[in-house]
């Protein structure tokens, strides 16, 4: 059991990543879990309104399968499998400590930033439903989330994935820098 509740290295999730790419692309399937909303709203009939979901969605059922077992797995790893604190840095933690996340690295996530009473707030609608409604709305936009850009369309050679994810990195930098200081600092 402990070798399964810890972080695996590299060079144990890395070839296994790579195995699991390899027969997808064998296979003619392509991994992103943001393609899911478009096959979930075909199997509950959009096709029938909307020309973007009149598709075969059952071709797409692994993918649902997988999303299923990833909603599974999260919350067997989060209930059973969990440590009581997650592993960063002490340096990501002094400096989220100065933007006033005192819960850094004792939880799965901040509790200053994901909680019920924050919501309501000014930063919480930011951060919690603008941030939510970004990153799906982004995800469509480029055609598909981070982790079928990074992993899928990388290992494709696709060159829009390649701009999609120097985008992401861009994105990321400039709401590390810019954004999530204004938002935090008390």
């Amino acid at each position: 059991m402990e070798f399964i509740s810890q972080s695996w290295p590299w060079y144990v999730a890395g070839p296994l990543i790579a195995l699991i790419m390899l027969s997808l692309l064998l296979s003619g399937k392509r991994f992103g879990l943001s393609s899911n909303l478009r096959s979930m709203c075909a199997v509950m009939g959009a096709g029938k309104h909307c020309d973007f979901f009149d598709f075969n969605w059952k071709h797409q059922i692994w993918n649902l399968v997988f999303v299923a077992g990833s909603v599974i797995g999260g919350y067997i790893a989060n209930t059973w499998l969990m440590a009581d604190a997650v592993s960063i840095s002490v340096e990501t933690i002094n400096e989220l400590a100065k933007l006033g996340i005192q819960s850094a690295g004792k939880a799965i996530a901040p509790s200053e930033i994901f909680n019920w009473n924050n919501l309501l707030t000014f930063n919480g609608l930011i951060v919690i439903i603008l941030g939510g409604f970004l990153v799906g709305f982004g995800a469509r936009y480029a055609g598909g989330c981070t982790s079928g850009h990074a992993i899928s369309g990388l290992s494709d050679l696709q060159k829009p994935s390649l701009i999609a994810v120097i985008g992401f990195f861009i994105g990321g930098l400039f709401v590390t820098y810019f954004v999530t200081p204004y938002l935090f600092n008390v």
